[in-house]
């Protein structure tokens, strides 16, 4: 028999592309686990960048490779959860068991439920609560694919741009933490929080041009997507690499897509490695993530944190770009 027959939870939800405002609360029934499934009770989710993309349907380019043309493909919004353990899918092997403490990925995670692959689901780590845990999917799981890919470790003069946002500062002490020599660029008013988490100097770009500088760094990583790739290939060794995280500058039509997608291009033709990263959320990452946090080697920074009715606010402080950290909701 179905245990959560007759249940219903608040979850965010949307029928059509919009602004914030667009995103309601409403009751839903709450979903039933399939096997090899499991369902988590959510005690707080992580809000993103991509949360935005999807509320507001840009860049437009994101409707048509298969996200849904008029409205979201998945009314209910959400990715990045932490949560406990509410109920394992019949037939489902697995070691989770009810209120055991986990964190991952899946669609719908702005809920009081949300139902998730049992395979990838993480323990929270003992060092760490809900709020941080549900921080690391997605934004973490980014910086650590970022990183990665730039090759970075120790003595390398690595340049993070955004370096205070919800990647920027997790890939600022993942970075630090292999030996790189770390420089963050963010404003003035977050130059602070950037030195604390493991740089050694940062640049206020709203009176400084990285640009201008005549440093020469080995290893780029831009979470912000507002410089062509030739800019910055400009101040990388000859042998160095930039990896690009998104982008924002691109207008409405392709939203920076064209970033991603020039590098993917020259890179063949170049001694310079440029990756266009696309993240992909994978439980090897998560795993290792949990490693990390267990380790000391990095910690989320929680910019604000918003009820489940304010998720419009939340959305909002992501897509002004003011977040010092990252944003997350709880139930």
């Amino acid at each position: 028999m179905d245990t959560n027959e007759g249940r219903t939870m608040r979850a965010v939800t949307q029928d059509a592309y919009g602004p914030p405002s667009a995103l309601r609360v409403e009751r839903i029934p709450v979903p039933v686990p399939g096997e090899n499934r499991v369902l988590v009770r959510v005690r707080a989710a992580g809000v993103d960048a991509g949360t935005w993309h999807l509320t507001t349907g840009r860049p437009y380019l994101m409707r048509a490779i298969g996200f849904g043309w008029r409205g979201p493909k998945a009314r209910v919004r959400g990715l990045g959860f932490a949560g406990v353990v509410e109920e394992v899918g019949a037939g489902t092997q697995t070691a989770w068991r009810v209120g055991d403490a986990v964190f991952g990925s899946a669609d719908g995670a702005l809920a009081e439920f949300v139902v998730a692959s049992a395979d990838d689901l993480v323990a929270v780590p003992n060092n760490i609560g809900f709020e941080e845990a549900a921080a690391v999917p997605v934004s973490a799981v980014t910086a650590l694919q970022a990183v990665t890919a730039s090759g970075a470790g120790a003595g390398d003069r690595v340049l993070v741009i955004g370096a205070a946002g919800g990647v920027g500062h997790i890939a600022v002490q993942l970075a630090a933490a292999r030996g790189a020599q770390v420089t963050g660029v963010c404003s003035g008013a977050k130059a602070d929080l950037v030195r604390s988490l493991g740089a050694r100097e940062v640049v206020d770009y709203t009176t400084t041009d990285i640009l201008t500088l005549g440093r020469v760094y080995d290893a780029i990583i831009d979470t912000a997507g507002n410089r062509p790739l030739s800019a910055l290939r400009s101040i990388l060794s000859p042998t160095g690499s930039v990896v690009l995280v998104g982008g924002e500058s691109g207008g409405p039509l392709l939203g920076g897509i064209q970033r991603t997608a020039a590098a993917g291009m020259l890179d063949r033709f170049s001694r310079q490695r440029l990756v266009g990263l696309i993240s992909r959320e994978r439980p090897e990452d998560l795993r290792e993530l949990a490693r990390l946090l267990d380790d000391g080697s990095f910690r989320p920074v929680i910019d604000a944190v918003y009820r489940l009715e304010e998720t419009a606010a939340a959305v909002a402080h992501i897509g002004e770009g003011r977040a010092r950290g990252k944003v997350v909701v709880v139930p």
